[in-house]
């Protein structure tokens, strides 16, 4: 699964050389990333879609396999995990394996701060598997067991700031969206700072972020800032007349300033 990937989509790919097939799903990218991972040989598929659930599933569809392994761009399979999964697949009775994503952010390994709980559903048995639902932090439905491997799957996230910030751009809005739609309490200043504050503590402070280090506290701080923008977002989205309503009366204003100067 690729957006704007162009510069690390090869070392994905090659992290998954044993496997039978490789399909990329290319989900509106505006660089290289398609043409990158073509060169390499494997499919690739252009779908996008502001739902994760979707582009998963639309990947679905054009696996033959019996088995799925669904990754991410930015993250990476070992040799270790590989050689686990297909003994897995083998020998054991599952349906589905979970995975521990060991988390690198700022160039370190997140060992605190709620990253190290980090487990992610991504290999299924395709006849037991359903689908995936849900906008944001999409979950998958499948019968039959369940097993959760030991090693771990590599997520090389948050590389820097503007990386960080372009995530967050794309899934503020759906999430403050979901909550309009359920009816949230109107967002007051207090609201605010209440919702990135705790976020702030829970990281840094209860689920000791500050042993990473200074980067522990950096990511509590971004991670406080993007519950704020979700219901900074949310506030706009609360706003009567809406904020395209209002901007479109000042323009209405304006050009009646100009017809009534003519």
């Amino acid at each position: 699964m690729a957006k704007n990937e162009a510069e690390t989509i090869v070392n994905s790919i090659e992290t998954l050389r044993w496997c039978d097939d490789i399909l990329v799903i290319d989900s509106g990218s505006t660089d290289e990333t398609a043409a990158v991972a073509e060169a390499t040989g494997v499919r690739v598929v252009g779908f996008s879609h502001p739902s994760m659930a979707k582009i998963r599933n639309e990947a679905l569809k054009r696996i033959k396999t019996d088995w799925l392994f669904y990754l991410d761009a930015d993250e990476r399979v070992t040799p270790v995990l590989a050689r686990e999964v297909m003994v897995n697949l083998e020998t054991s009775t599952a349906s589905a394996l979970r995975l521990k994503r060991q988390n690198v952010h700022y160039g370190r390994v997140f060992r605190h701060g709620g990253w190290q709980d980090d487990y992610v559903t991504r290999v299924f048995k395709k006849a037991d598997f359903q689908k995936w639902y849900g906008k944001i932090h999409e979950s998958p439905k499948f019968l039959g067991e369940l097993i959760t491997l030991n090693s771990p799957l590599i997520h090389l996230t948050h590389r820097n700031t503007v990386d960080g910030l372009k995530k967050t751009i794309s899934w503020t809005p759906i999430e403050a969206e979901l909550l309009y739609k359920s009816g949230a309490q109107p967002v007051k200043l207090l609201t605010l700072l209440r919702k990135g504050g705790l976020e702030f503590i829970r990281r840094g402070i209860f689920k000791q972020g500050y042993r990473d280090g200074l980067a522990g506290w950096i990511e509590a701080l971004v991670q406080g800032m993007n519950r704020m923008l979700v219901y900074i977002q949310l506030w706009e989205l609360q706003q009567q007349p809406s904020l395209p309503e209002t901007y479109q009366k000042i323009e209405q204003e304006i050009a009646k300033l100009w017809q009534q100067k003519s």
